[in-house]
């Protein structure tokens, strides 16, 4: 197939992610300061989108308060500087396994609510985007299943669309992508829709070029998408997202290392995507043009 280059593209960074990185690098921000601060500095580096976890200050666990989230949130719509704010909505999905001979009881480090808690602090913050994980998943943990039934995705779509908040469909597969094209034709979510390819992520789709190019070709042509790769592959699907016609995100939520043994920081990765991206021929634009490109409302929070 002929390419068809993005010839404008947004770069999008995920600051801190939901995975266990906390101890791994000491640049992957723990507190809202910190978390904040760290999307500032990758917006000034030129993303145009900040994807925002939150987590326990004092461990670095993944968290969900709602508290954290509206600091985290008023932290960076104080600041002087202009970016779309992209707030998960992934967490309260965690199911985890007993032992494969006693898989119930639950382990009680599982983390599964109901499609309004899991959306709450989307309604107090009022983002102009957040993610929702379009199907349920294996991951690399030995009894862990990211839980996100067609039900409870119809139920949490409804409530981000009534909001006025434009969904991210995460697609880890391309059958997260089937359901999402039905999630548009119900109405659930809004058309054209937009769709982040999840690469490598064990056990979703792997990240070798014709599983990507699988994932491209099931996207709606009038659909906008962005793909990230992990680790040492963040910056190959950097280029590769370009080429087929995408957007890209990068950061320390997908991957710590700027190379072989020299940890990242946030705004780091974003700069050596801008140098990809511009290297290609293409330009990096900036939040004003995502806003109107995607139809986005930027607002301020709901009064406390």
């Amino acid at each position: 197939m002929p390419l068809s280059m993005n010839r404008e593209v947004f770069i999008t960074c995920a600051v801190t992610g939901g995975g266990a990185t906390q101890d791994r690098s000491p640049h992957v921000p723990r507190s809202p300061e910190q978390i904040a601060t760290a999307a500032i500095e990758a917006a000034r580096a030129g993303a145009a989108v900040v994807h925002c976890h939150v987590r326990d200050p004092e461990t670095g666990a993944p968290a969900r308060r709602l508290d954290l989230y509206r600091e985290v949130t008023d932290r960076i719509r104080d600041s002087d500087t202009d970016v779309v704010l992209n707030l998960t909505a992934g967490m309260g999905g965690d199911v985890i396994f007993g032992a494969p001979e006693a898989p119930l009881p639950l382990s009680d480090t599982s983390d599964m609510v109901g499609a309004t808690e899991r959306v709450a602090h989307i309604a107090e913050c009022l983002p102009e985007i957040c993610t929702l994980d379009c199907g349920t998943m294996n991951f690399a943990e030995a009894d862990y299943v990211m839980t996100n039934t067609p039900g409870m995705l119809q139920a949490m779509g409804r409530m981000m669309t009534g909001l006025g908040v434009k969904p991210e469909i995460e697609a880890f597969d391309t059958g997260h992508l089937w359901f999402a094209k039905r999630l548009v034709e119900d109405g659930v979510l809004d058309a054209p829709a937009l769709v982040q390819l999840c690469m490598g992520v064990p056990w979703g789709a792997p990240d070798d070029l014709n599983t990507f190019m699988a994932m491209v070709n099931n996207v709606p042509p009038d659909w906008t998408f962005s793909a990230f790769g992990l680790g040492r592959n963040q910056m190959p699907l950097v280029a590769a997202s370009v080429l087929a016609g995408g957007n890209v995100r990068v950061g320390l939520e997908d991957n710590l290392m700027l190379d072989r043994g020299v940890l990242a920081t946030n705004a780091q990765l974003v700069e050596r995507a801008g140098t990809i991206i511009s290297n290609l021929g293409a330009r990096v634009i900036g939040p004003a043009e995502v806003r109107a490109n995607l139809g986005l409302v930027k607002r301020a929070p709901v009064a406390a």
